[in-house]
């Protein structure tokens, strides 16, 4: 608890320190080492006073010599005379003015009426005739307009000075005219003065006659007086004060009581501030400490990252909102003084600092909070990606993947905004609603409805043609309608559910050849070992004789050599499955290895009473291989030819080069046994054409060339036409 109480008094004392720094930036430069004759308010009265000093005291205009110097422009005649229209414009406008009134005087037999009507019309249409005729009529009027606007000016003059002496009887003045020796006085300057001003000749008093706060009179819609034809300066050097007796007048204590109080105020703020800001940093440690292990943080750290920057950027706003309204009410509570109790007023600014400081506690927490969840750069980098800004940016980016419907969806947009905009438009202004609104309504924003709502519509056909997918209704198509993106992402899902379709497929027919090949395995490696079980028993007979010994004894030697075959090609096979098998290429000629592979076996062949053709180029072949590997290949592809060709029949074995450039090795021969409609199954391990495994063999001949083929990067293919059988094999030549 004392760990708490201590970290919120820190928190406080850190708050403090920034209003101070607050508060210094905003006024320090006017109250440190200043006096209130120095102030800024102060130096604009001091303005002010001068400026108004000349028209209203020193060179007060005459409205003689103003009236002397009236220019009228030929510019300003031609403006006056077609002010209200041309001449027949300006008639008409007068008989239709007077035409109704006289018609009811007439009316009303109200002759002397009509007549004083008659009379006032046909006058003004004179003047506005003689206006067109003569120059100098327009000008007497417009001259008779600017006297009157120099008199209105003399006038208020008069007026402004009698208030101006009364604002500012404070001040004491004796100044002397430098051209015409003339002194003005005003109190006494020789009293002990709190301010005083002296100007030489030097430095003089420039004073004007035209006082700023009434230059407006000058200007009017049908009369324009050049002020600047007026405005003449008259240097002026002397003393202007200000006594210490006179500062205890109403008009110069408030002020200046004012700013020695805002001055001695933000003095005891800023020194404060310092004190706070020694214990602040000592306890900086205990606050971070005690802030970070506050419950309340689990809250924000489950939502998004940008919302607590947002959260966190309002806070800090309120709080510097809330500083504004501190330093106010502290820097105008003189102000408020004479309006409100004293003691409201303090009980007021305590309460606002109060809130300054709940405000601020809350903005440095979360600001705390903050740090602490991106106070790394992988922890800043997993927040951003996290956000909702980036998201956004995720979303956006995947709009356009597609631009044909990123522009789709920006038309859409474009259009319902527009139509939108223009019919609100159209209603705020009152006017109905326009052709023009009405015409994009009906040829921009029905038709983009229109494709809007048919595409939303195809979209949510593919989506549930997509839910039966997912479902396992592969039957259906999903329709393909028109060229949209949409279209072609139903295509894309028709060929999706072709593949799925394919690969369950593949799949069963995966799960069948595995079940085959556990069978095929376990048939094959049982019968083997099952004989060389029962010959082993029959060995351990005492009553068997040699004869009989030497038989059982040379059939488990043939049993054991088909167990360590079928043994070797599965462990090769396996190997070469799994790519874990070096090859050791080089340049060998396929014509010399096929007729050494294939001459190995012409004697096998001669007694299965098969009739081997080959046919072979007179030139090499060369090719890129493995010789030991690439003669297994052709070894396997021979002793298949002699356990599954059919006795008196053709071996074809040829060799060529193919236009491709590829060396095309070939084996064909006539199958004893019935093949399969799907021959490519043959590649898989432990399959025979012999469907009853009578033949010998381990099953893996041909998954073995296979794997020799796959691993030269070669292509093997096999090709069934009735009984007659043919394994392609090619591979680029050199």
């Amino acid at each position: 608890m004392i760990k708490k109480w201590k970290s919120s008094l820190v928190l406080m004392c850190f708050i403090w320190t920034i209003f101070g720094i607050f508060t210094f930036w905003h006024v320090g430069y006017q109250y440190i080492g200043k006096s209130y004759f120095q102030s800024e308010n102060f130096q604009h009265e001091i303005d002010n006073f001068t400026a108004e000093l000349g028209p209203l005291v020193l060179n007060v205009p005459n409205a003689a010599d103003f009236k002397d110097e009236i220019e009228i422009t030929q510019s300003e005649i031609e403006d006056h005379r077609n002010y209200y229209g041309t001449l027949g414009q300006q008639i008409d406008n007068i008989k239709q003015q007077y035409g109704q009134r006289i018609q009811e005087a007439v009316d009303a037999n109200a002759a002397e009426l009509q007549i004083k009507l008659e009379t006032e019309r046909d006058n003004k249409i004179k003047d506005i005739t003689a206006n067109f005729e003569n120059d100098e009529h327009v000008r007497k009027k417009i001259r008779a307009e600017k006297e009157a606007l120099i008199d209105k000016y003399i006038k208020s003059v008069q007026a402004e000075a009698k208030s101006f002496g009364k604002n500012y009887d404070y001040w004491s003045y004796e100044l002397t005219n430098i051209e015409t020796g003339k002194i003005y006085r005003a109190g006494d300057v020789s009293e002990s003065s709190a301010y005083k001003i002296k100007y030489s000749e030097r430095n003089p008093l420039y004073a004007g006659n035209i006082s700023n706060n009434l230059r407006d009179i000058f200007y009017s819609t049908e009369a324009y007086v050049d002020v600047d034809n007026f405005y003449e300066t008259a240097e002026y050097m002397g003393v202007l004060t200000i006594s210490k007796k006179a500062v205890q007048s109403l008009g110069v204590m408030q002020d200046y009581n004012r700013f020695h109080r805002n001055q001695y105020t933000f003095f005891f703020v800023w020194l404060t501030s310092i004190v706070t800001a020694i214990f602040a940093w000592r306890g900086r440690k205990v606050v971070l400490q005690t802030v970070t292990n506050m419950k309340e943080k689990e809250i924000l750290t489950k939502v998004k990252f940008d919302f607590q920057v947002i959260l966190v950027l309002i806070t800090g706003f309120m709080y510097l909102f809330t500083s504004q309204i501190v330093f106010e009410s502290i820097e105008y509570t003189y102000d408020y003084n004479y309006q409100y109790n004293y003691v409201r007023s303090i009980l007021d600014s305590a309460f606002k600092i109060a809130v300054l400081f709940v405000i601020g506690s809350a903005f440095f927490v979360q600001l705390i909070w903050l740090y602490t969840r991106v106070d790394t750069l992988k922890k800043l980098e997993e927040n951003m990606k996290s956000s909702y800004l980036w998201s956004l940016g995720d979303s956006m980016t995947d709009l356009f993947i597609n631009r044909s419907i990123a522009l789709h969806s920006l038309v859409m947009l474009a259009a319902a905004f527009f139509g939108g905009g223009s019919l609100v438009a159209s209603m705020l202004r009152g006017g109905g609603f326009p052709v023009l609104v009405l015409a994009m309504c009906m040829f921009v924003g029905i038709p983009a409805l229109v494709v809007f709502l048919s595409r939303m519509g195809y979209l949510n056909r593919i989506m549930k043609d997509t839910k039966n997918m997912a479902e396992g209704r592969l039957n259906r198509d999903v329709k393909v309608k028109g060229k949209s993106p949409l279209a072609g992402h139903a295509e894309n899902l028709n060929h999706l559910r072709e593949g799925v379709r394919t690969s369950m497929h593949e799949q069963a027919k995966s799960e069948r050849l595995k079940t085959e090949l556990i069978t095929n395995v376990s048939h094959d490696l049982r019968t083997p070992l099952t004989s060389i079980i029962t010959y082993t028993d029959l060995l351990k007979k005492p009553t068997i004789t040699d004869e009989e010994r030497q038989q059982y004894i040379q059939i488990l030697d043939k049993k054991s050599e088909r167990l360590k075959v079928l043994i070797e090609d599965l462990f090769e096979v396996s190997k070469m499955a799994s790519g874990n098998i070096e090859l050791h290429r080089s340049r060998v000629d396929l014509t010399q290895l096929i007729q050494q592979a294939v001459g190995e076996h012409k004697e096998d062949l001669t007694q299965s009473s098969l009739d081997l053709r080959m046919t072979m180029p007179h030139d090499p072949i060369y090719a890129y291989v493995d010789g030991q590997k690439w003669w297994r290949l052709i070894d396997n592809l021979i002793v298949n030819v002699l356990k599954y060709a059919l006795e008196g029949t053709r071996v074809y074995v040829t060799l060529k080069r193919t236009a491709d450039g590829d060396a095309e090795f070939t084996v064909k021969n006539v199958a004893k046994y019935e093949i399969s409609e799907d021959a490519e199954e043959l590649f898989e391990r432990f399959k025979r054409a012999d469907a009853s495994r009578h033949t010998e063999g381990s099953g893996l001949g041909l998954a073995i060339a296979q794997s020799i083929v796959d691993l030269h990067g070669a292509r093997m293919s096999i090709d069934v036409d009735g009984d007659l059988f043919k394994v392609i094999v090619r591979i680029p030549a050199v």
